[in-house]
């Protein structure tokens, strides 16, 4: 028997197909441009992967698509869609109703619909992928995963903003977090690596990726977080501005003749990395213009770096001191060089980085020198099995 995991993105789907007892990876792939033209569906897995061109107008005929592959006589991985016995949805806005997963109900569906208005990209997708599997595959328990629910720990003095309070009462302004799935996980293997109990720890982790995010982490428990309402607050990010003075958005709208969506798609597209190199979002092209002497790659790379160190150092702070920073996430799982910059001049605050051990090694590993006061470890993220973790619990109830 298996479990599905499915990851519905605004345009994508990732999907993955998991052996219930082993928990071994039986196929994975994602579909791209979905509602678009040029959509395709890629999967399986090392020589068996298959790529085919193929119409998918809507997150329904991309469901469709991946169990028909899945089916298939040519390499399918499952002779029956009963053989699915739940489905693991990652959802990325579950407001204040969920603080864990759940058993996908009328009533769940009706609390994420009425967070869509947080996460206007991401929640009707996931609401189609979820109505998708409901409809196609009627006998399996579908599960709710959310990026959300891992920060509803944190205190009210750290999620509230200082705005009239009716904001949070009538409109549910305030923040909430995300990379969630991601920042439980690593905090996890972080505590399993250091051979102590999670509750004995106080954690920094960096989810660093084209989206980025730091998580404060005392006991297991996420106590700041530096996204809020929407995956825009906190840090730069590949297109996305991070924190900004919020008075440079009617000053720019007037200045400009820009209207508020304009602003927004501006700081969420066409900002950060991109925003400041003016090549592009993605990391490895910054460094390697700024390798090549281009003067805005390096004041990208290092306003990046700077954003990270002003996180760790805050959260340092607020924790009372750190045992660990836990680096995740593209960025932060395999740039050496961001990493170096992160960390230069860290020493003071017990943050001692081994340039050998960082340079080198894959998977989970310690980076930090040798009596190094905090820790420094690189641990790749593993969102999928945290999905898959959760469903597991829900079946064996």
């Amino acid at each position: 028997m298996y479990i599905l995991v499915i990851n519905a993105g605004s345009s994508s789907l990732k999907f993955q197909l998991v052996n219930q007892d082993t928990r071994a990876l039986v196929d994975k792939g994602l579909c791209e441009k979905v509602g678009l033209d040029g959509s395709f569906l890629q999967y399986g897995i090392g020589d068996a992967e298959k790529t085919i061109d193929i119409p998918l107008p809507n997150h329904h005929a991309a469901i469709q698509a991946v169990l028909n592959a899945m089916l298939s006589t040519d390499g399918g991985s499952v002779e029956s869609l009963d053989q699915i016995v739940a489905v693991g949805h990652r959802v990325v806005h579950g407001g204040e109703y969920f603080s864990g997963s759940v058993v996908i109900t009328d009533d769940v569906i009706n609390r994420i619909e009425e967070c869509v208005p947080l996460a206007p990209l991401h929640n009707p997708a996931g609401l189609m992928g979820i109505r998708a599997c409901i409809d196609l595959m009627p006998n399996a328990l579908q599960v709710a995963v959310f990026d959300t629910a891992f920060h509803q720990t944190m205190p009210k003095k750290a999620f509230m903003y200082p705005l009239p309070y009716e904001f949070y009462e009538n409109l549910s302004v305030r923040r909430y977090g995300f990379h969630g799935t991601s920042h439980r996980y690593v905090s996890e293997r972080a505590a399993a690596y250091l051979n102590k109990n999670p509750d004995e720890l106080k954690l920094i982790t960096c989810h660093l990726g084209n989206g980025g995010s730091i998580t404060a982490i005392d006991g297991g428990r996420s106590v700041d977080t530096s996204m809020g309402l929407t995956p825009l607050e906190g840090l730069m990010m590949g297109t996305r501005s991070g924190s900004i003075d919020p008075a440079i958005l009617p000053f720019v709208m007037k200045a400009e003749g820009l209207t508020a969506e304009e602003v927004e798609s501006i700081m969420n597209r066409k900002s950060g990395l991109l925003g400041i190199s003016g090549l592009s979002s993605d990391l490895r092209d910054v460094l390697a213009a700024a390798a090549d002497g281009n003067e805005r790659a390096q004041l990208a790379l290092e306003m990046f770096a700077y954003a990270v160190k002003g996180y760790i150092g805050r959260y340092t702070f607020i924790l009372g001191g750190v045992d660990a920073v836990v680096m995740t996430a593209g960025i932060g799982e395999r740039s050496a060089d961001m990493r170096a910059l992160i960390f230069e001049g860290l020493e003071g605050v017990g943050m001692v980085l081994d340039s050998e051990l960082n340079a080198t090694g894959r998977g989970e590993r310690e980076i930090s020198a040798e009596g190094s006061p905090v820790r420094i470890l690189v641990i790749p993220t593993d969102e999928e099995g945290v999905i898959v973790s959760d469903v597991l619990a829900i079946l064996q109830r």
